[in-house]
C-alpha cells in the first residue's frame, strides 16, 4: 500500500513539472515580439492656395497642413474676410521680417510672402493662408503676431 503511495507521489511530481514547464514556455512564447507591420504612409500632397484672377499662386509643402485643414481648422465662413486679412497682414509682417533676419531658422522662413494688403485676394485665399500661419504657428511653437513667444520652460 505504501508502494502505490510513493509512486503517485513521484507522478504527481513530475506532472507539475511539466505543467509548469508547460506554463513557462506558453508565457515566454506569448509575450515574444511580434514583427510589426509598417504602415504605409500616404504621400502628402501639396495645398496650392491661388487666385486665377490675380494670378497668384501659394504652394504650401509644409507635411501635416492637409490634415490640419481638414480637420483641425475651423471651417470656411467661421472668421469674416476682414478679420483674416487683418491678421494675414500681421503674420506675413511678422513672417517676412523673419526671413529676411538670419538669426531665425531658415528652413522655415524659406520664401518671402508676397502680401499685398490693398489686393482682394478673395476668401479662399485668406482662408487657407490664414490657416497655414495658425498651424505654422502650433507646429513650430512660435507667435506671429509680433508679440515674443511665450513657451513655458519645463518643470523640473
Amino acid at each position: 500500500m505504501q508502494l502505490y503511495s510513493v509512486e503517485k507521489t513521484l507522478i504527481m511530481r513530475h506532472l507539475y513539472k511539466i505543467i509548469g514547464l508547460f506554463i513557462i514556455g506558453t508565457l515566454i512564447y506569448a509575450c515574444g515580439s511580434t514583427p510589426v507591420k509598417k504602415l504605409k504612409k500616404e504621400k502628402e500632397e501639396p495645398v496650392v492656395i491661388a487666385n486665377d484672377s490675380l494670378e497668384y499662386e501659394i504652394t504650401i509643402i509644409d507635411p501635416g497642413f492637409n490634415f490640419y485643414l481638414n480637420s483641425i481648422a475651423k471651417p470656411v465662413g467661421f472668421y469674416s474676410q476682414s478679420y483674416m486679412e487683418r491678421w494675414n497682414r500681421i503674420y506675413v509682417l511678422t513672417w517676412n521680417m523673419r526671413h529676411n533676419n538670419s538669426r531665425f531658422d531658415v528652413s522655415i522662413y524659406e520664401n518671402r510672402i508676397a502680401y499685398d494688403s490693398r489686393t482682394d485676394y478673395g476668401m479662399d485665399v485668406n482662408y487657407k493662408l490664414f490657416n497655414y500661419f495658425q498651424f505654422a504657428q502650433r507646429k513650430y511653437r512660435m507667435r506671429l503676431d509680433g508679440q515674443p513667444n511665450r513657451i513655458p520652460s519645463r518643470v523640473r
